[in-house]
C-alpha cells in the first residue's frame, strides 16, 4: 500500500508540473517534454496498483513497445511509399520514407551492437580491432536513432493531446490559414478541410465570429488563397459582413501578423480562434506566442498517409530554430558523451 502512495505522489507531482505549465502557456516546447515525463510516471503507479499482477503487466508493456519498435520504421516506409504515389517525388513527400529507412539502420545497428557483445573477442589484434570497431560504430548509430526518435515521439504525443482538449465555443475571430491553389484559383482538399472546419466552429458559436481568411496571392495563383477562401465561405452560407480578408501575406508568421492587425483595428474582447491543419496547430500556437496573440489552436483533419511526413515536417521546422536546435544538439552530445565515458573510462 506505501508503493502505492508514494509512486501515486510522484504521478500527481509531474501532472501538476505539467498543468501548470501548459496552463501557463501551451505553446512552449518545454511542455512537450513535462507531458511525457507525467505519462511516464504513470507506469510505476499502475505496476504498483496492479501488484501481484503487476509483472505480467510489466512483461505485457516491454513486449508492446518492442513490437511498436519493430512495426514502426516498415510502416513509415510504405507510408512514404504511398505519399509518393499519391503526391509525387518532391523532397518533402519522401520525409516518411527517410526516416523509416534511417530508424531501420539504428534498430539493425543495435541488433548488431546486442550481437557482437554477445560474441567472444578474437584473439588476432586486427580482427580484434575490427570487433570492437563494429561494436562502437553500432552503439554510437543506435543510440543516435533512438535519441532522435524518442524526440520525435515525444513531440507526437504532446501535438496528440492539443487535439483531443476540449476547445470552447464563444469567439470573436476565427482566422484560417491558407494553403496553395490548384490550377491558379481552386481550393484543394487540404484548405477545404480548414475551411469547413472553421464553419463548424462559426455554426456552434452562441454569437457568430468574424471569419479572417488569411493567404496572400502566389507567383502561380491568379487569385489570393483569402479571395478563394472567401468565395467558398460566402457558397456556404456565410455572410460577407462577417468576412474579413487578410489576403498579404506569404507564410504563416506573415498569416498572423498581418491577421493581429486586422483584429487589433477592429477592438472589442478578440477571443480567437485558429484554424488550421491539425500537424500545424503547434508551431502556428508558437507564432502566436511570438507576436502577442492569444488564441485557441483548433486543428482540421489530413488525410491519414499525408499526416506522418507533415508531421515530420513540423518537428524539423521546430527544431530549425536555433534555441531548439541547440537544445536537441546538447542533448544529444550529452548522450554521446556518457557513452563514451562508460566505453573508454
Amino acid at each position: 500500500m506505501g508503493a502505492v502512495i508514494i509512486s501515486g505522489v510522484f504521478s500527481l507531482f509531474w501532472w501538476a508540473v505539467f498543468f501548470i505549465a501548459f496552463h501557463k502557456e501551451r505553446s512552449r516546447y518545454r511542455n512537450c517534454y513535462l507531458l511525457f515525463f507525467a505519462l511516464l510516471s504513470l507506469v510505476p503507479f499502475i505496476l504498483n496498483v496492479a501488484g501481484d499482477y503487476g509483472s505480467i503487466v510489466f512483461v505485457i508493456l516491454i513486449n508492446a513497445i518492442l513490437i511498436g519498435l519493430l512495426i514502426v520504421p516498415f510502416f513509415l516506409i510504405f507510408n512514404g511509399v504511398v505519399m509518393i504515389r499519391k503526391e509525387g517525388r518532391q523532397l518533402a513527400h519522401l520525409l516518411s520514407l527517410v526516416l523509416g529507412i534511417v530508424i531501420l539502420i539504428g534498430e539493425v545497428a543495435f541488433a548488431w551492437m546486442i550481437i557482437s557483445y554477445s560474441l567472444p573477442y578474437p584473439t588476432d589484434t586486427l580482427a580484434n580491432t575490427y570487433h570492437s570497431g563494429l561494436f562502437i560504430a553500432s552503439l554510437y548509430i543506435s543510440m543516435s536513432v533512438i535519441y532522435g526518435s524518442m524526440a520525435f515521439l515525444i513531440f507526437i504525443i504532446y501535438t496528440l493531446f492539443l487535439q483531443i482538449l476540449p476547445k470552447k465555443r464563444d469567439f470573436d475571430y476565427v482566422i484560417i490559414h491558407g494553403a496553395g491553389l490548384l490550377e491558379g484559383d481552386r481550393i484543394s482538399k487540404l484548405l477545404r478541410d480548414r475551411l469547413d472546419k472553421a464553419i463548424k466552429v462559426y455554426r456552434k458559436d452562441p454569437t457568430p465570429p468574424k471569419m479572417i481568411p488569411s493567404g496572400g496571392k502566389g507567383a502561380d495563383e491568379s487569385i489570393s488563397e483569402a479571395e478563394a477562401m472567401k468565395k467558398y465561405l460566402l457558397e456556404t452560407g456565410i455572410p460577407e459582413e462577417d468576412i474579413l480578408m487578410e489576403d498579404a501575406s506569404a507564410t504563416t508568421l506573415e498569416n498572423l501578423q498581418n491577421s493581429k492587425k486586422i483584429i487589433d483595428e477592429a477592438g472589442g474582447r478578440a477571443y480567437t480562434a485558429l484554424v488550421t491543419s491539425n500537424y500545424h496547430v503547434y508551431r502556428a500556437l508558437r507564432y502566436c506566442r511570438r507576436i502577442g496573440l492569444t488564441c485557441t489552436g483548433i486543428g482540421s483533419r489530413v488525410a491519414f498517409y499525408y499526416w506522418p511526413s507533415a508531421l515530420i515536417r513540423e518537428f524539423i521546422a521546430i527544431h530549425a530554430e536555433k534555441k531548439h536546435a541547440a537544445i536537441f544538439l546538447g542533448g544529444w552530445l550529452l548522450l554521446m558523451g556518457i557513452i563514451s565515458v562508460l566505453l573508454f573510462a
